[in-house]
């Protein structure tokens, strides 16, 4: 299996490499870090949504020219971070919480926030759980996202359940981050309670996506948000997509598409940021559909 993902992951940078538009001087840096990541096959799926959204964001229509980049980890080369614009995260809970060197590579995510750089954590990125903060729930987070899904800690407590068909609705659709989007209904496991601080959702968050979840005792839950922090720089945390083939879900998409673009502060186009998407399995997942586990 390792040699199969290595060949599937090599066939990728060649296409990618292919097909790669020229690159530019006045590009806008987009970096895309993939964090360790341990779920059946077609759910998560961290490192084939990282190429997904590099492909899409340096073929979109209506930005100017992007320069993304997928990476394994926290970049060894400091040089990748010179004058990125915005940070992606995705991984299995927040990537830097789980990987080597975390108070090292924490200080100097701190620097890239100090100086306006965006940050956007989908789905299980968004994640932190016992041990990855004090039991007060005070983290980094908080400030440069607006707020997290905090698994298993001993202040708070989310709620991860996959749910066959979420509506899903638009809380602030003046905002740029849902530019072009509409509201969309999905079977996928959109986190709830999702933690705000212990005084709840700041004056510089906004919600953008609820739900009335779960189905049998409804509360308007708060699925995706945006931070507008003091420096200047902007955060955006989204708790979806957990199954890979709803990157398919045009509006779901879109909205992470152009929080990116939002937080890199661009100018989300009037009708969202628009892409053809190839065959999701363009982008070597392990697998599109969810597949269980051999027991």
């Amino acid at each position: 299996m390792a040699f199969l993902n290595s060949k599937r992951h090599l066939l990728w940078l060649i296409v990618l490499f292919i097909l790669r538009p020229a690159a530019h001087a006045d590009q806008t840096k987009v970096l895309i870090v993939v964090g360790p990541s341990n779920h059946p096959a077609g759910t998560h799926e961290v490192a084939a949504g990282g190429r997904l959204l590099e492909y899409c964001l340096e073929r979109a229509a209506g930005l100017p020219n992007i320069s993304a980049q997928v990476i394994d980890g926290w970049p060894k080369d400091k040089r990748i971070l010179q004058d990125v614009a915005t940070v992606v995260f995705s991984g299995d809970r927040f990537p830097l919480a789980e990987m080597s060197d975390t108070q090292q590579n924490m200080s100097e995510l701190a620097e890239l926030m100090d100086r306006g750089c965006g940050l956007v954590c989908f789905h299980y990125a968004t994640g932190l759980t016992a041990g990855q903060m004090p039991d007060s729930g005070e983290h980094p987070l908080l400030q440069w996202m607006g707020g997290y899904f905090a698994t298993r800690c001993v202040h708070h407590q989310s709620v991860a359940r996959i749910f066959q068909s979420a509506e899903i609705e638009l809380a602030a659709p003046d905002h740029p981050v849902l530019r072009g989007c509409n509201p969309f209904t999905i079977h996928d496991e959109p986190y709830i309670n999702n933690y705000f601080g212990p005084d709840g959702i700041q004056p510089n968050v906004t919600p953008l996506l609820t739900s009335m979840l779960p189905p049998e005792a409804p509360k308007r839950e708060v699925i995706a948000w945006a931070a507008e922090r003091a420096e200047g720089g902007r955060g955006m945390g989204i708790v979806m997509p957990h199954f890979y083939k709803n990157w398919q879900v045009d509006d779901l998409r879109m909205i992470i598409l152009n929080g990116i673009a939002w937080t890199a502060h661009l100018e989300v186009p009037e009708d969202g940021v628009q892409i053809d998407l190839p065959d999701l399995r363009s982008f070597a997942p392990e697998a599109v559909e969810f597949t269980p586990r051999a027991k």
